[in-house]
């Protein structure tokens, strides 16, 4: 594909995942709207970081996902759709079920149905790994069982849903993608990799929540990669592809891999405020990725060890974007 000949859409562009995709398209020559939540401060979220001469060539656009001729409107002359637009904290889900469903769910309808009628050419959808729940099996591969752990997972299977039912039954063009915690620079310290090192970098006993979970960690520049390959590939409209490294890590073997690199004094206390309540705790998430291997032709280059050690390098350097030991939802 020559990215220079498409106009892009990058819903949730002001994200952590969406930033870096504009970033990324932007370097490959798209011409790339990117749609933000509006505020009346005109903030265009993690956008701001991206360098001057990127940031002049990205059209910003305001919106709700809520409003239909908003959705309609933003989509209107863009061939391909990258749809990240969603509420996507966990702790946020369980105090606000109805807006995170709303925004997720209903958002995601008002994509499909501007998609529908503007006849784009590709949607590329953004799932989470948080849709499979605990892994029955492992590694999860893109027939696991989806279980709803939590609202968030919840809506996420309604909208992945959502977007089945409409190539199904209007032939629109979509693929969905599943990654498995994705991390990098500019995460917020909603996530747990920069929750361990913004407070690492600052105090001696850091808080966290459960440390016996584990997780498949996939560096930033390796999901974008994915997005990529995703909307270059044909052949793939209708399918699930897993985003993971497919290697798991304990959160408390995280923590000292991370401690090592910045303070090995540092101590670890469990703080239950940021404890799920235990029917909805994840326990294991390892991604099976061998799907994405075949038809994207897709492999995470960046290893665990190497991706933790950039992210350090950011978060010493930003330090002033995080309240340090804030339990963040």
């Amino acid at each position: 594909m020559n990215w220079a000949d498409q106009t892009v859409l990058v819903t949730g562009a002001g994200g952590f995942i969406g930033s870096h995709l504009v970033e990324t398209l932007v370097g490959r020559g798209a011409t790339v709207r990117a749609w933000v939540r509006y505020n009346s401060r005109g903030d265009p979220g993690l956008l701001k970081l991206l360098s001057g001469e990127t940031l002049s060539k990205v059209e910003i656009f305001s919106g709700d996902l809520l409003n239909p001729h908003t959705a309609l409107n933003a989509v209107e002359g863009c061939q391909i759709i990258f749809h990240l637009g969603a509420l996507i904290s966990i702790p946020y889900s369980y105090a606000h079920p109805d807006e995170v469903i709303q925004t997720n769910l209903l958002g995601t309808l008002n994509i499909l149905m501007a998609c529908r009628k503007s006849g784009i050419e590709k949607l590329i959808h953004t799932s989470s790994s948080e849709v499979y729940g605990t892994a029955r099996y492992a590694p999860i591969n893109e027939e696991h069982p989806l279980q709803a752990q939590s609202p968030y997972a919840a809506s996420k299977i309604g909208a992945d849903k959502l977007v089945e039912s409409f190539y199904r039954a209007y032939g629109l063009r979509v693929v969905t993608v599943r990654p498995f915690n994705t991390y990098g620079p500019r995460q917020s310290a909603r996530a747990v990799i920069p929750a361990i090192i913004t407070q690492a970098l600052v105090n001696k006993k850091i808080h966290l929540g459960n440390v016996e979970t584990s997780r498949d960690f996939t560096f930033i520049t390796d999901t974008v990669a994915g997005f990529i390959r995703a909307a270059e590939t044909s052949g793939i409209e209708g399918m699930v592809i897993n985003l993971g490294s497919g290697r798991e890590i304990r959160i408390g073997d995280l923590v000292q891999l991370i401690i090592q690199k910045i303070d090995p004094s540092v101590v670890v206390a469990v703080d239950p405020e940021r404890l799920r309540p235990l029917k909805s705790e994840v326990f294991r998430l390892i991604s099976d990725n061998s799907l994405a291997g075949k038809v994207l032709g897709w492999q995470p280059t960046v290893s665990l060890d190497e991706g933790i050690s950039i992210t350090i390098d950011w978060i010493k350097h930003h330090l002033y974007l995080y309240h340090i030991g804030r339990y963040e939802v």
